[in-house]
């Protein structure tokens, strides 16, 4: 309790000016040099609370990257697959050693070998089941509403269009 009537006697007039100038609870700590949870601790206690809203927007843009980046991963995972199961097509180059001599030797089969198919068409299978379902999580019921309201609201917070906020 004795840290916080310090504070209070020592910076809270200062950090009370701040919070009326609009700042953030990190701002005033930073600007303090007092932990984030001393400020938040001195609002609580004054009734005071800051704005979240651009930390809810932070967040879900956040979440809008993340969902973009997952279906881009799964884009490639899709190229991966089609690419592996092309490899599949014409000569496949044998490389060995052995003999009694150990010998190097190339030559060539007219396609590849039985598990060298089997292991490219489960990969590629695994691939495709992945890539499927991140995209069927990522369309969802609501398909691009959420992003599309995410995106008008950003556009309307930084005056960019006009709206009533139900963009």
């Amino acid at each position: 309790m004795a840290a916080t009537g310090t504070f209070r006697e020592k910076r809270g007039h200062e950090a009370r000016a701040l919070y009326d100038e609009g700042f953030s609870c990190n701002a005033i700590a930073r600007k303090l040099g007092v932990g984030v949870a001393t400020i938040s601790r001195w609002a609580k206690d004054e009734g005071l609370a800051f704005d979240r809203s651009q930390t809810a927007m932070a967040v879900r843009a956040h979440t809008i990257d993340l969902a973009e980046s997952r279906l881009l991963l799964a884009k490639k995972l899709q190229v991966a697959a089609h690419d592996l199961l092309d490899s599949l097509d014409g000569e496949y180059l044998v490389y060995s050693f052995g003999g009694k001599d150990n010998v190097y030797s190339e030559h060539t089969l007219d396609r590849p070998p039985v598990e060298v198919i089997r292991n490219a068409v489960t990969t590629a299978g695994i691939a495709f089941d992945k890539a499927t379902k991140v995209v069927e999580a990522e369309s969802g019921a609501a398909g691009l509403a959420p992003v599309e309201s995410m995106l008008g609201r950003l556009a309307q917070r930084f005056g960019l269009i006009e709206g009533d906020g139900d963009a």
